[in-house]
């Protein structure tokens, strides 16, 4: 089964790219890699929320916003090689805009995590950081990007 066929059994659609806010574009490769630009939590070119996660987000909230940030990055991987092309997930990076004393970073990435492994299944087991930082662009929550070897 290809990726695009596996995305629409679970019912994902990928969204549009998202339009880069300054200058930079949404993913390059470079030889068998992809490698996106931090992805927001964009839903129909309207950031989805913002706020400190343990503040004005809740942990479960912002897990969700994570998994929106993962599916642009997916769209951004689409839009420059094609979903069906990508052979693994090498990295995910999560940035956490969070409120002092906000330890559950992790737990929030797991939003992104997890989508790509009920994707790609094996081939979506990766490496990751989850960082949180005290801003991110526009207000966001949850940033996330993604590095993709690709065929």
């Amino acid at each position: 089964m290809s990726w695009s066929e596996r995305l629409k059994e679970l019912g994902i659609e990928l969204p549009g790219v998202a339009a880069p806010l300054a200058a930079y574009v949404p993913a390059v490769q470079s030889g068998h890699h992809v490698y996106t630009s931090g992805q927001l939590p964009f839903v129909d070119g309207v950031l989805a929320a913002t706020g400190k996660v343990g503040a004005e987000i809740s942990p479960e909230e912002a897990k969700g916003h994570a998994r929106t940030s993962a599916l642009n990055a997916l769209a951004a991987v689409h839009s420059l090689v094609g979903i069906d092309n990508v052979t693994r997930i090498v990295k995910v990076v999560g940035f956490v805009a969070s409120a002092e004393g906000f330890t559950g970073q992790p737990a929030v990435v797991n939003g992104a995590s997890e989508l790509l492994g009920e994707v790609f299944g094996d081939a979506g087991i990766h490496a990751r950081s989850a960082v949180g930082v005290a801003e991110l662009p526009i207000g966001s929550p949850v940033e996330v990007e993604l590095i993709v070897e690709v065929q």
